[in-house]
């Protein structure tokens, strides 16, 4: 779901750095014309998305937005609107398609990228613990490092971690010490981006 929200938000933002490309012109040679159709296209499904982002948020966070009010009613509307052979559902979400390419999309992507983040920053989190124990496991040196990254971190205490996963893993026993390692190092990532969050909204990648 967040890779597809990626996608969405870089084509709005695709969109919105290219409003000259929005309306054809006529003007224009064939070959020209032809990749302002496409253009068009691009932002019309880039809208369309955004829409579809709107329509799958609960009921309390679209009232919450900063949305205009016909462009509310109708996601509101859209919520309720089961998927039918009928097509109710899909002719209401085109509405919205045509609503979302008469309004400043910036706003609103804005609004969806802050609803996001949280989950974002425990992502990155998440995978900057795992490749800190995959760097300790391959160079135990690296604790040094991570100790100086992080000072709370108590080194002997991930030595220990360290060996006892190594020990695990030769005598194949169950990961215990290996998830461990981890949920620590995971621990003092969280602790530090609570104490200085604009730090850790970057954390280094190696």
């Amino acid at each position: 779901m967040r890779n597809k929200t990626t996608q969405k938000s870089k084509a709005i933002e695709n969109l919105a750095r290219s409003k000259e490309d929005v309306e054809i012109d006529d003007t224009l040679d064939p070959a020209e014309n032809s990749i302002s159709k496409s253009q068009k296209k691009r932002n019309m499904i880039a809208l369309q998305s955004v829409g579809e982002e709107l329509v799958a948020l609960s009921t309390e966070v679209i009232n919450k937005m900063d949305l205009p009010d016909e462009l509310r009613v109708a996601v509101l509307d859209a919520k309720r609107i089961p998927n039918s052979k009928h097509g109710g559902n899909k002719r209401q979400m085109q509405y919205i398609g045509r609503l979302m390419r008469e309004v400043d999309p910036a706003p609103i992507l804005a609004q969806l990228q802050a609803l996001n983040a949280p989950n974002q920053i425990q992502t990155a989190q998440h995978h900057l613990a795992e490749r800190w124990r995959d760097r300790m496991l391959a160079d135990a040196t690296s604790i040094a490092a991570f100790a100086r990254e992080f000072p709370e971190a108590d080194a002997v205490t991930l030595e220990k971690l360290l060996a006892a996963t190594k020990d695990d893993h030769a005598k194949q026993r169950p990961p215990k010490n290996f998830r461990l390692l981890y949920q620590t190092l995971h621990k003092h990532i969280v602790n530090q981006f609570v104490s200085h969050p604009v730090r850790e909204q970057n954390p280094p990648v190696f």
